[in-house]
């Protein structure tokens, strides 16, 4: 599984310490940023290319990290593909992924602490998607939406 993780000036100690995490674990992974602590950065920058990547399909599953964790997951679903949800408890951390194929993890720096941003992000690595059924019918309806409004992309 290829992973991405990104944040903004107020997730960054936040990714750089799951980044160490994602080690431990085992875990590859590509860093998208940021790279330094700038406070004048903005999340939308910051969550753009891991959105791009997730859409280009370079990317599996990707990890956002904003101060709430609010606007990245706002600015990630504005790209295709991409299906992003913020998420600040285990319960959806997996259940996101298995029924309605998550594919990127939007947490708040400034909301949850490190433990728990870990146990999400293992909860959301580990889980698959539930591909029949009542999940796939659901999901297809999902694009079917998104290729409405980005047929003239």
């Amino acid at each position: 599984m290829k992973i991405g993780i990104a944040a903004d000036h107020a997730g960054f100690k936040n990714k750089e310490a799951l980044k160490l995490f994602l080690e431990e674990k085992g875990y590859q992974y590509e860093d998208f940023g940021a790279h330094s602590i700038d406070p004048e950065d903005d999340y939308s920058d910051l969550v753009k290319p891991l959105a791009i990547a997730i859409s280009e399909q370079k990317i599996d599953r990707g990890i956002a990290i904003c101060g709430s964790g609010v606007g990245v997951s706002v600015a990630a679903n504005k790209f295709k593909g991409v299906r992003a949800a913020l998420i600040s408890e285990h319960y959806s951390a997996h259940q996101g992924v298995e029924h309605d194929d998550l594919n990127l993890l939007c947490m708040g720096g400034r909301v949850i602490g490190t433990a728990l941003i870990e146990e999400l992000t293992v909860a959301f690595l580990e889980a698959k998607f539930i591909n029949h059924g009542r999940f796939q019918r659901r999901l297809d309806k999902v694009k079917a939406i998104e290729e409405l409004n980005f047929k003239n992309l």
